[in-house]
């Protein structure tokens, strides 16, 4: 069968990313695969209908076939002369990956990240194909939360592949939107992965509203003295963090692709549609450090009003210790005032006969001016002392 080579677009720039011949492809990538034409299909896996979201072949921008199986697209994306496949994958197994990477020379590298996920963006080029790791989010409303998804994008002369881990981002709704486009799937592989971008970083646009307006209702909660407030502060700026980690390196690896605009003679229309996507990004990147900034700011104020309104209960708590005891000092001043005569006259009350007070003429009035004499000067301690 006669080498396959990606059609020029009429009226259209060549593009870059083009397949050449399968043993310098091989050579060139080092993990000894090949593409051979006349190998016979892989069989389909069992878990092919759970791994493959959709498989499609595009011939000037316009699908041909839809393919229900991996071994079916190999099978007749060899037998197109210029066309293009798409193949979606979701949480793909190991076999399926391995048959991917050596139908098409994927570097083994990039077979790994895809295998094991859990990657930071970024942009690799391996030979003639490109490897893109993304990380997508949506807002959940209902829990008031940000959910990361992971995308892996492989793209070549004439092919594109993408491995999806997570829910996000809808990659049917992009699938959709090219087709609608011919004239723009006509660019090629170049055009999906511009897509892609697209349809991650608009996907930015909702979670930043949405954490925008949490960031609104944490505001009044702070003010409103909401003891929860702290742990919602604390939760949405490690969603933050992961934010910032899935935005940041997008900035690199758009311009590092527009960089590359020249070298790899990307079509102009493209250059104009990921200019447009890296202003986007840079945007949304610098919302995100705001709203970090802008967490860090509310998490010290909140902290600031705790230790006020903490310092005013300990205040107040100081203020009625301090008026009890001042009551404890009355109370206790004025026992002490009525226990002296409480005293003389339980003397001179017991039975006793042998009491010389008792004949005495004096004894009452002396013993009535004793009390009086020490209750006065019992107050006037007292008084003397702020007690009374």
């Amino acid at each position: 069968m006669a080498e396959r080579r990606i059609r020029p677009v009429p009226g259209a720039k060549r593009h870059g990313w083009r397949r050449t011949d399968p043993a310098s492809t091989a050579s060139a990538s080092g993990n000894g695969a090949s593409r051979n034409p006349d190998a016979t299909p892989a069989s389909p896996s069992p878990a092919d209908a759970m791994s493959v979201v959709q498989a499609a072949l595009y011939r000037d921008g316009v699908r041909v076939a839809t393919p229900s199986s991996l071994a079916d697209t190999f099978r007749e994306l060899r037998d197109q002369q210029d066309g293009m496949a798409w193949i979606g994958l979701a949480r793909p197994t190991e076999a399926e990956l391995l048959s991917l990477a050596a139908e098409f020379d994927l570097h083994e590298l990039a077979v790994e990240d895809a295998m094991e996920a859990h990657q930071r963006p970024k942009l690799e080029r391996y030979g003639e194909t490109l490897f893109v790791v993304l990380r997508a989010a949506r807002y959940l409303d209902a829990p008031e939360e940000v959910d990361f998804g992971e995308l892996h994008v492989f793209v070549g002369p004439d092919f594109v592949i993408t491995v999806r881990h997570g829910a996000a981002p809808d990659l049917t709704a992009v699938r959709r939107r090219m087709e609608e486009s011919p004239e723009l799937l006509m660019l090629g592989p170049e055009a999906v992965l511009y897509a892609i971008l697209d349809a991650v970083v608009d996907g930015y646009a909702p979670v930043v509203a949405g954490v925008q307006n949490d960031i609104d209702e944490i505001e009044t909660e702070v003010f409103g003295g909401d003891p929860a407030v702290s742990r919602r502060i604390y939760e949405l700026s490690r969603e933050m963090v992961e934010f910032q980690r899935a935005t940041r390196p997008l900035v690199a690896m758009l311009h590092s692709l527009m960089a590359g605009f020249a070298k790899y003679r990307t079509d102009e229309e493209l250059q104009r549609y990921l200019r447009d996507v890296a202003d986007h990004v840079t945007h949304t990147s610098e919302r995100v450090d705001g709203f970090r900034q802008a967490l860090a700011d509310i998490l010290t104020v909140n902290s600031t009003l705790v230790t006020q309104q903490q310092n005013a209960e300990m205040r107040a708590l100081a203020e009625a210790g301090f008026e009890q005891n001042e009551e404890i000092k009355k109370i206790s001043s004025w026992a002490a005032i009525l226990f002296a005569p409480t005293l003389v006259g339980t003397i001179y009350g017991m039975n006793f006969e042998t009491m010389p007070e008792l004949k005495w003429a004096a004894g009452y009035p002396f013993a009535i001016l004793l009390m009086a004499a020490v209750c006065v000067s019992l107050y006037f301690i007292f008084k003397r002392r702020d007690w009374l």
